[in-house]
Order: structure tokens, then sequence, then C-alpha cells
């Protein structure tokens, strides 16, 4: 629920920067190494954009793929969960590099 306020709280900051009315769609980024569970944040973002420029508006979720580096390979793998061995030398010492964000990564807007 928080990240669902956070997110309307940052779309009411750049409505108000932007002077923009009404949010049609937010796209949003989020990795698959967040944590992020996508849609009890999709069922959130509904509830708390209720009353607010955002109400109604469409909810599209880009998914982006894990990637992490194995420091016994020294080579970018990709990565499916947080703490998965490498695929390709089975060693557990892997540093995510990509997929462990959550932004708002466009908004459509009037």
């Amino acid at each position: 629920m928080s990240l669902a306020e956070r997110v309307v709280q940052i779309i009411e900051e750049q409505a108000s920067q932007q002077a923009f009315r009404r949010v049609r769609e937010i796209r949003l980024e989020i990795g698959r190494l967040a944590g992020v569970e996508v849609e009890a944040l999709r069922f959130a973002l509904e509830v708390v954009s209720r009353g607010t420029l955002a109400d109604g508006a469409r909810i599209t979720i880009i998914d982006k793929a894990g990637e992490g580096w194995c420091l016994s390979c020294a080579a970018a793998v990709p990565l499916a969960a947080r703490f998965d061995p490498c695929p390709h030398c089975g060693g557990y010492g892997v540093q995510p590099t990509a997929g462990t964000e959550m932004r708002i990564k466009e908004l459509d807007v009037e």
C-alpha cells in the first residue's frame, strides 16, 4: 500500500510542477527482482488513486528482467530470482545488476 501511496504522491507533485489535471495511464517499470507483488500493487493503486487526478487511470506494468554479475564466472547472467545460483557455474556469488528497480516510466496526462 505504501508503494501505491508514494506513486500517487509523485504523480501529484508532477501535476503541480507540470500543470496537468488528469492522468489517463500510469506506466510502471517493475523489475522481477524488486520484491513487488504486481497484482497487489495494481489493486492498491486503484484504491489509493480514488478521488485523485489518477482516479480511473489505466495501469500498465512493464516487466524488467533480472540480471546479475557472477563473481565466479566474471560474466553477466540472467537472474530469475534473488539468491538464485549462476545458471552457468552453479555458484551463489551472483550480484544483481538489473531488475531490482521500480519506477514510474511514463504518464499519459491531459
